[in-house]
């Protein structure tokens, strides 16, 4: 089997939406028999399970339907396709995304030429159920590809690039483990959002030639209930867990010391500057935000004291951020105060211009 796609599925039978990403699978380039397709229902309450059903009856050779009893987000659902996985390279795709025709064949014929572990591509941002190139986001960059060494690492673990826009040696993720052994694996974390934050990096670290299309081929679907547009006290905490996780798995995986910087500019960014200011603003209304606040500060500055001085942050943060983090650092009160009063005299002087 050459390739594995896992799929997980939650409340996605509306609108058409994962049918439309369902299509673009079954319908890739690759040779039927070469690939599968396994979805995993994610306790969905709605007619998703049912959908997949009718594509495994229809693409027996290609589709695997599982559900799930018990929803454990995405990161469950993926530990759970991995654990079937047969094939010597492995994709992900999000529900309400799609590919174009021949992506897995363009990402694996690339490393086939190169000699490559791990192939990434561009992908597109858009709003509607169509093949039409919208927003370009270039997932990475070609100073990050090649034969891996040091230099590349770090570029690589600055920017990542989305986790489910590559194909992966099968090696990276799972190791030498045996297809059907388990019912489900832990590769993942369960039951939390960002769960491709907490593990990727130690795929990248693991990858021995990383190679890079530069095409937008993947089709990232937009829309107001994405995870990306979604502030919730549940949200931000997950972000928490998953920079925790960071830090972990570098130590546990032997590459912390190597790449102290890069691990703590990654966990600045999603522990602590993202969630400080998402929970910040007025309208999002985060329960105890004063108290959520000062505690997300305070374990900061005990897991990294030291963090305003990374090379990344001082290049790659903001001024003004960097100005609040630092009043922040010095007194929360102070920074508390300073900063609603800065945006509600903004949302005056917006109000007036829209007047």
């Amino acid at each position: 089997m050459t390739l594995s796609v896992i799929v997980p599925v939650f409340n996605m039978a509306s609108e058409g939406k994962l049918e439309y990403c369902l299509d673009s699978l079954v319908n890739q380039t690759l040779k039927p028999g070469t690939f599968e397709i396994i979805a995993v229902d994610d306790c969905s309450t709605d007619e998703s399970f049912e959908i997949l059903k009718r594509y495994q009856e229809k693409y027996p050779d290609r589709f695997i339907a599982i559900h799930s009893e018990v929803n454990l987000h995405q990161g469950g659902a993926k530990n759970i396709g991995l654990a079937r996985a047969k094939g010597e390279w492995i994709g992900f795709i999000d529900a309400d995304d799609w590919i174009v025709p021949d992506y897995y064949e363009r990402l694996i014929g690339k490393a086939l030429e190169t000699g490559a572990d791990m192939v990434g591509c561009d992908y597109n941002l858009t709003g509607e159920h169509s093949f039409k190139v919208g927003k370009i986001v270039h997932n990475n960059n070609f100073s990050q590809t090649g034969v891996m060494d040091t230099e590349k690492y770090k570029r690589l673990l600055i920017e990542t690039g989305s986790l489910v826009v590559k194909v992966y040696r099968r090696e990276l993720i799972l190791g030498d483990y045996v297809p059907g052994t388990c019912e489900k694996l832990k590769v993942f974390p369960e039951n939390i959002f960002y769960e491709d934050n907490a593990v990727s990096n130690t795929w990248m670290t693991r990858s021995k030639h990383f190679e890079y299309i530069e095409e937008p081929l993947y089709f990232y679907y937009q829309h107001d209930a994405s995870t990306v547009h979604s502030i919730s006290r549940k949200n931000l905490e997950d972000r928490m867990v998953a920079g925790r996780m960071i830090v972990k798995e570098a130590k546990d995986n032997g590459y912390f010391d190597r790449f102290r910087d890069e691990i703590e500019f990654q966990y600045t960014v999603l522990f602590y500057i993202n969630t400080l200011f998402s929970a910040m603003p007025q309208r999002y209304k985060i329960k105890d935000c004063y108290s959520f606040t000062k505690k997300l500060g305070r374990e900061m500055k005990e897991t990294f004291p030291d963090f305003q001085n990374n090379p990344y942050y001082i290049e790659k943060i903001h001024p003004e951020e960097k100005k609040l983090v630092g009043f922040q650092m010095k007194s929360h009160l102070f920074f508390y105060i300073y900063y609603r009063l800065l945006w509600f005299y903004r949302d005056v002087i917006r109000g007036k211009k829209n007047a």
